[in-house]
């Protein structure tokens, strides 16, 4: 079995919940866009109302059209405020999305690091392995009386 095995599950599932924090972020920042485009259409849309309305009641001004005016105006600036509301809380949840995004990627490159370090672990010990089994091949051979070491050359002297 591969030693890195549960880091590499463990990667891969800091992975996939990385994953799926961009996703609802993505879904939370559409969402605030939607949410805040539509308050500066009603504000919009109210500024226009406003400016119309203002002109027509300086040429004629009944009574029964500016309370008709006043109740929607009052209707109007209700509804901005209620999406402006609905702004601010989208720009919340998306803020809440960003962060928790950041702490998985963030997750992300810690077991990345952590992956990194023991694979370079295990590389050393294994090369540390490799010279030792070298050193000791290389020992044996040096005083082996038949592979012609340092007992062969005292007999040859």
């Amino acid at each position: 079995m591969n030693p890195l095995q549960p880091l590499l599950a463990l990667l891969a599932q800091a992975e996939r919940e990385r994953d799926a924090a961009w996703v609802d972020t993505q879904r939370a920042v559409q969402m605030q866009l939607a949410a805040v485009g539509q308050a500066e259409q009603l504000l919009t849309y109210r500024r226009e109302y406003e400016q119309r309305w203002g002109a027509q009641f300086k040429s004629e001004g009944r009574m029964e059209l500016i309370h008709c005016y006043r109740g929607f105006i009052d209707r109007l600036t209700q509804a901005v405020d209620q999406q402006q509301r609905v702004a601010q809380h989208a720009t919340a949840q998306m803020e809440r999305a960003r962060e928790v995004l950041r702490e998985h990627e963030i997750r992300v490159a810690s077991v990345r690091k952590l992956i990194e370090r023991r694979s370079q672990e295990l590389r050393l010990s294994a090369d540390r392995y490799e010279q030792k089994q070298t050193d000791e091949f290389g020992a044996r051979i040096a005083w082996n009386p038949q592979g012609g070491g340092l007992a062969g050359m005292a007999g040859a002297a």
